[in-house]
């Protein structure tokens, strides 16, 4: 077990350095000057060449990339990504203090996403007619398809600008939370539901299954209590795509609600080329990632016996006389 938690603690950091690397060159390709960014286009023109070129060596803009790849590792390593060219303050604080309404919104979602995933996929499952079980298989993948701005824009336009039921913007109560919520949480279920539909399927087609209902067992019976437990531990694989969709998601669903967030500050720092700050981002959402993923993959073969041989997991031999107790 300890061999296989340090190869995906070996994975995890690599995948953290990967996303720190292929930022930093892809940053520096960009045709900007970090100056310009620095200073408004009114004010650059009243500083001279000779400032300029201080501010550029006091930021080692001119050293080596080399050096400045490493130097700016060095400091990300030990949590420091820089500040701001746009405010000045540091890109780690600017993160910290807009996570908490990310972390709410993103929250609110995933517990949304989870209860119309359970409800698409035993609708489906429990349904004896086979042209409505059809129907509603194909949601999951229309929540998929559609992309996440439509969605958005069809519920303001509906329940905030026709029925004013909601806020159309703004970080005001739970009430602002209910749209931007349901909008994150559509594509985010569509592959919950999608594995969960499939592996209820599977389950109902299990021998075990078959002799309950063959008992007597009413489907509803079979549905809860023998295949909703073995089909829920696979959805735990697919956290990690769960939490890229949030983190996307929210980039695109907090621009359109004008909620302050950490999809909100990405946005801003991209569009003004606030280098410092949007590899912060980058490494953190890359960081959050890994985390999920590395707990995943410690837990499930915890939970799921039939990998814990490949997980190096000792299970403690049942004796004969255990076993007739």
């Amino acid at each position: 077990m300890t061999r296989y938690v340090l190869a995906k603690l070996g994975q995890s950091v690599f995948v953290i350095w990967a996303a720190y690397s292929i930022t930093f060159v892809l940053l520096w390709v960009l045709p900007y000057d970090t100056v310009d960014v620095m200073f408004d286009p009114n004010d650059t023109a009243s500083i001279s060449l000779e400032q300029q070129e201080a501010v550029r060596q006091s930021l080692g803009l001119n050293d080596p990339l080399i050096v400045q790849y490493f130097d700016r590792l060095l400091a990300a390593a030990h949590g420091d990504f820089g500040q701001s060219v746009r405010t000045g303050e540091s890109a780690w604080s600017m993160i910290m203090a807009v996570l908490p309404q990310t972390v709410v919104l993103a929250g609110a979602a995933l517990a949304i996403a989870i209860v119309i995933a359970f409800v698409v996929a035993l609708t489906a499952s429990y349904t004896r007619h086979r042209w409505l079980a059809n129907l509603i298989a194909v949601v999951p993948a229309a929540g998929v398809s559609v992309p996440v701005f439509l969605v958005g824009l069809v519920l303001l336009q509906i329940f905030s600008f026709q029925l004013r039921w909601f806020p159309p913007m703004g970080n005001s109560g739970l009430v602002s939370l209910v749209l931007p919520a349901v909008t994150l949480a559509i594509p985010v279920s569509a592959p919950i539901a999608q594995l969960l539909l499939k592996n209820i399927t599977l389950g109902l087609q299990a021998p075990y299954v078959t002799v309950s209902a063959a008992k007597g067992g009413t489907r509803f019976w079979l549905l809860t209590r023998e295949v909703l437990k073995n089909a829920s531990l696979p959805a735990l694989t697919i956290a990690g795509v769960v939490v890229g969709n949030l983190l996307a998601g929210a980039v695109i669903v907090e621009t359109i609600f004008s909620r302050s967030g950490l999809g909100r500050l990405a946005e801003s720092a991209v569009r003004t080329q606030d280098v410092p700050l949007v590899q912060a981002i980058v490494v953190f959402a890359a960081l959050v990632f890994v985390v999920v993923n590395f707990v995943v993959d410690v837990i499930y073969p915890l939970l799921d016996p039939r990998l814990k041989a490949q997980a190096g997991i000792e299970t403690r031999p049942v004796h004969v006389k255990e076993a007739a107790l």
